[in-house]
């Protein structure tokens, strides 16, 4: 007798050596990343306001939506992305198999930010700054690119190239999003280029353990598949909302849920990326949590409050010479409710490097404060 096993792959969409590369999680719900091949998302949602914005002019009859010249503005914004990186290959490995690639390329989507020749797109597209990267144009022109800066943590990275008169896409406020609004997906879903799709929004703030530890998503059913990652996801007035990430999907394909980083989270990380070149972000830590709730506090007798449940940490980090240790339950941080793992997360990292944060915790149903010094995290391995 057999069974069907159902995995749920974190999957990048991204096509690396003509492959879908994906992180695969052996638990039932696994995200799935859907970038990696520069199709940006288009948000096409509908007006707020009884008025017809320009993106619906040509609406028929049945209220549908003609977004014909949002596609099209929204193409000759979108660029391809290849990174080739050199493979280290193990001597032992290549004696038994023979002559193994020493290299490994990457395809994926972005956008132009600037008349010339910003490009915002995934971390994951890039790779590093060591790697080779290619940009094509929809009149195939091809450049090289420079890396100006990569925030793993947001999965965004900027490159240059050195072009002039580039038609970027004006910037939407995607805190104004709402759930139903249309959204475009345009990218090179397969290597498909310039292919556009059209959604909804089907969530905002989405945020989850298992999506990332920084963002605030936005949930998209435009489809989205490897090829897409770094490409823009715009509004119904053509604007700029989002970046095309991850998508979740048993196959590795489109499955009708996809994720895409907010165009407000997008433009901080690219400013501080030109200005800098990288981001710094604060850290009280090297700490694991996990989110509890008030139930499952109450039930392990250590109080009566739900937080965020202190796992392990080192006798290094800045809180545990404050005063914090493991099993204590954080329900406070600078004065503001912890209720959930990624909340705290990005509080702390938000937090100015040098600055002292209150922490106030939970141990064994007392409730005590300690004031935390906050360092600058270090930088992924």
């Amino acid at each position: 007798m057999t069974r069907n096993v159902f995995t749920l792959a974190a999957v990048f969409v991204a096509f690396t050596g003509g492959m879908v590369m994906s992180r695969v999680n052996d638990r039932e719900g696994a995200i799935t990343d859907g970038g990696g091949s520069g199709a940006p998302i288009v948000d096409v949602s509908q007006s707020r306001t009884p008025s017809t914005p320009a993106g619906l002019a040509g609406a028929g009859a049945a209220g549908l939506p003609d977004l014909s010249s949002i596609a099209e503005r929204a193409i000759q914004a979108s660029v391809n992305i290849s990174s080739t990186q050199q493979v280290a290959v193990d001597p032992f490995f290549q004696m038994l198999y023979g002559d193994v690639p020493q290299s490994q390329t990457s395809m994926g989507s972005g956008v132009f930010v600037s008349p010339d020749g910003y490009v915002v797109t995934n971390s994951h597209v890039v790779g590093s700054r060591r790697a080779d990267i290619r940009v094509t144009l929809t009149d195939n022109r091809e450049f090289a690119a420079k890396v100006v800066g990569i925030d793993p943590e947001s999965d965004l990275a900027v490159l240059r190239i050195d072009v002039k008169g580039a038609t970027p896409l004006p910037w939407g406020d995607s805190s104004k999003l709402r759930v139903a609004e249309w959204v475009l997906a345009v990218g090179n879903p397969f290597q498909f280029n310039q292919t556009v799709t059209l959604g909804i929004v089907s969530a905002q703030n989405r945020h989850d353990p298992q999506l990332a530890t920084y963002n605030d998503f936005i949930q998209t059913d435009a489809a989205i598949n490897p090829g897409n990652s770094g490409g823009a996801l715009v509004n119904s007035r053509g604007e700029l909302v989002g970046i095309n990430t991850m998508i979740y999907s048993r196959t590795g394909g489109y499955q009708g849920i996809g994720f895409a980083v907010p165009s407000n989270l997008v433009k901080r990380i690219l400013d501080t990326l030109v200005k800098t070149g990288e981001v710094v972000r604060g850290s009280i830590g090297n700490l694991t949590y996990v989110t509890v709730t008030a139930a499952q506090v109450r039930n392990a007798r250590l109080g009566d409050q739900g937080g965020v449940y202190v796992q392990g940490m080192y006798k290094s980090d800045p809180a545990y010479a404050a005063g914090i240790r493991p099993r204590d339950i954080i329900v406070s941080f600078n004065g503001t409710a912890v209720t959930e793992q990624s909340q705290l997360q990005r509080q702390i990292a938000d937090i100015k490097i040098g600055s002292t944060v209150r922490v106030e915790v939970l141990r064994n149903g007392e409730r005590r404060t300690f004031e935390v010094p906050v360092v600058q995290m270090a930088p992924p391995r």
